[in-house]
Parts: structure tokens; C-alpha cells; sequence
């Protein structure tokens, strides 16, 4: 029997126990597929009680506009994870092109990405936010899933910022493993 095969047999009777729960993609080739997907480019911030944290994400999607859902993943090999996971709250940044300098900052390891106390500031509710990002939005936790070495994070909308101008500004796109921008140039009519 080949795999499709027991795969194919596992879904019609419902089992999932025959699957060898090993097979599937080894990482790298996991990894190659999702180079050539596109991602747009988002800072996620959280302080927990002991100092903010960030860090940069391509996995942020909106599930829901009513109620105003989003989600996320963090992998617990970051060293904003600890913060992130224990947060009530969070800030998720949408970037624009103009904004690479945050996205690099919150994607370098080992430094403090808090250092430079004239590009960030807090909420009135206390969350760490960087004021220059195209928009944020500050959420309410509601859901943490653990998925395989990472959490995935469902969180309720609850107040949102949005520069002026957004609605011409290029969005900040992570692709093959560069930055790069959406704009004019880059639409195709169909």
C-alpha cells in the first residue's frame, strides 16, 4: 500500500492512528515551499511585567471581523516567546515599507530592541507600541495553541492607529528571504 494510499484510507475511515505520525515533509523542504510565498511583514509587542518585548512576524492573518479576530505564531525559540505567551495583551504592528528599520530590529537577535527610547512609547493602557508603523492594533489574548515548536495566538481587537496616508503606503512584504515592497509597480490587472 503506498502512502496516498493509507492516507486516503485513514480519511475515509476517520483513523488517524494507521498514519505514521512521523512522515510528511522534512524541514528543509517545508521551508522551501513557504520561500516562495509571500508574507506581509508585522511587529508583535508585549510586556508581561518585567520589560518590553518584540519581535518580527510574517504570520499574522485577520479570522474574523465580527468579533475582530487575528491570529499569529511565535516560535518558542524566541527570546520575546517567554513575554509574548505570558501577555494579556499585545500590540500588533502592520508595516510598511517605510518601516523596514523596525522590522530589522525586531528580527535581530542579542540586542536590545528597546534601547533607542525616541522610537517607541507606551499606550495609555501600558503596552510598548512604535508609533511610526503604518497601523497597530492592540488586542485582548483570547486563545493559545501549541503547535509543534511554536504557539499559535489568537487575539480579540480591541483599539486600532493608522497613519495618515496609509492607504497609499507600501506594504513591508518578506519573500525568499528578502524585504520588498507592494506598490504600483508591482500590480497586475486581471
Amino acid at each position: 500500500m503506498t502512502q496516498h494510499s493509507s492516507v486516503r484510507e485513514a480519511q475515509q475511515t476517520g483513523s488517524v492512528d494507521s498514519l505514521n505520525e512521523h512522515a510528511g515533509l522534512d524541514a528543509d523542504s517545508f521551508k522551501a515551499v513557504f520561500r516562495n510565498h509571500p508574507a506581509g511583514v508585522a511587529v508583535i509587542t508585549a510586556d508581561a511585567g518585567d520589560g518590553p518585548v518584540g519581535l518580527t512576524a510574517t504570520s499574522v492573518f485577520s479570522v474574523s471581523a465580527e468579533p475582530p479576530l487575528l491570529v499569529f505564531s511565535v516560535s518558542g525559540q524566541s527570546s520575546s516567546a517567554p513575554t509574548i505567551l505570558a501577555a494579556d495583551t499585545v500590540i500588533v504592528h502592520l508595516l510598511g515599507s517605510e518601516q523596514l528599520d523596525l522590522a530589522t530590529l525586531c528580527a535581530t537577535s542579542g540586542i536590545d530592541r528597546f534601547a533607542d527610547t525616541s522610537i517607541w512609547d507606551r499606550l495609555i493602557t501600558g503596552e510598548p507600541y512604535f508609533p511610526a508603523a503604518q497601523s497597530w492594533i492592540r488586542g485582548k489574548v483570547i486563545e493559545r495553541m501549541d503547535a509543534g515548536g511554536s504557539t499559535v495566538i489568537a487575539v480579540h481587537a480591541l483599539q486600532a492607529g493608522i497613519s495618515d496616508g496609509v492607504d497609499s503606503a507600501e506594504p513591508l512584504v518578506y519573500h525568499n528571504r528578502t524585504w520588498h515592497r507592494l506598490g504600483r509597480h508591482s500590480r497586475i490587472d486581471g
